[in-house]
């Protein structure tokens, strides 16, 4: 098969050098700059047992134009951040008709139906990757905890990108229901994420604080409430646990959920800021909180169900992104944090 992957970032370096590694054809689209560094330099992909897979001379496009041109792809794997999105479809606008079938691997739950919205029904696959993968340098990628991918089962491409996939040693694993898939991915995106990034202070500190470990679980059960009225379940995900999570988080007292959570979230983490904080302190102007803590907000409001830690946690760290907060007003203060939340009608 042939593959097209958008973003060289560390999740579609992950999976385009294992593909190619596996003898697939794999072309990446990136940005001028991004495409010019791989051309040179090539990519690499340090495995979790330290193998170092390489690519020497990858096919690489600077544009949608150069990548379609002359060129036809069974499927183009989506791994970039979700505010790049609108972006992202305005420059493939012109070749939207030609455009493979896209396997959306980006994180939340509404991704999906955009994309659906502007290249077809048929042309959207959702899929999640759980292997934590850390970007070195363009084109450079470390796997620190092998996990794998789910994909929803109900796509013509589905089986043969799960056997491709398992092929190049990446686990992988059909879901039947792909909305609970991504909200399931969901659960585990919020813990200790935007807390960390508003208050610049790493998880296993958010968990160790009684009154913030409660303000997680409380931003958990806002989200499994959303979950439980759309019909959707709760499943596990390749390498991680999530329902085992949820039980504990709808049914453990917090005295004994607090030490279970920080435990969890260290062995998960380990010592890696989370994505929020690493881009909110990282200057890069934009974060996910929209994606992930907004959309319960958006459907919680639907479904006329309260989410005002979510809704605390959205505005707070938007705002802060946007320059309307200063960072040293929430920075190692918990209680700026709380204060805000206990505020909300």
């Amino acid at each position: 098969m042939r593959y097209l992957i958008i973003g060289a970032g560390a999740i579609g370096t992950y999976l385009g050098v294992n593909l190619a590694h596996a003898g697939q054809e794999v072309t990446f689209l990136a940005r001028p700059a991004t495409a010019a560094h791989l051309r040179a330099h090539g990519l690499s992909l340090t495995t979790a047992e330290g193998e170092v897979r390489r690519i020497a001379a990858p096919q690489v496009a600077a544009s949608p134009a150069e990548a379609l041109e002359n060129s036809r792809y069974d499927a183009a794997l989506l791994a970039l951040k979700t505010y790049h999105t609108p972006a992202f479809l305005e420059s493939i606008a012109p070749w939207r008709a030609q455009f493979p079938p896209v396997v959306c691997l980006q994180n939340g739950v509404e991704a999906e139906a955009v994309l659906a919205a502007f290249l077809g029904e048929g042309q959207v696959l959702a899929g999640t990757v759980t292997t934590a993968v850390a970007r070195r340098a363009a084109g450079q990628a470390t796997v620190e905890r092998p996990r794998g991918v789910g994909l929803t089962a109900n796509h013509p491409l589905a089986e043969p990108l799960a056997a491709a996939l398992q092929a190049a040693g990446v686990a992988t694993r059909l879901y039947p229901n792909g909305a609970a898939m991504k909200w399931s991915k969901l659960l585990t995106n919020l813990l200790g994420n935007a807390t960390s990034a508003i208050l610049d202070m790493p998880p296993a500190e958010i968990f160790a604080h009684p009154d913030l470990a409660h303000l997680e679980t409380a931003q958990l059960r806002e989200a499994l409430a959303v979950m439980a009225a759309l019909g959707l379940p709760v499943v596990d995900l390749p390498g991680v646990s999530v329902r085992r999570l949820a039980w504990a988080i709808r049914w453990l007292p917090q005295l004994l959920l607090q030490p279970l959570l920080q435990k969890a979230v260290g062995s998960g983490r380990g010592g890696k800021m989370p994505s929020f904080h690493i881009d909110l302190h990282g200057g890069r102007g934009q974060t996910e909180v929209d994606a992930l803590n907004g959309a319960v907000v958006r459907y919680g409001k639907r479904l006329g169900i309260p989410t005002p830690v979510n809704r605390t946690l959205t505005e707070t760290l938007q705002a802060l992104t946007q320059g309307e907060l200063a960072l040293e007003a929430f920075r190692h203060k918990p209680e700026a944090l709380l204060r805000r939340v206990a505020a909300q009608p």
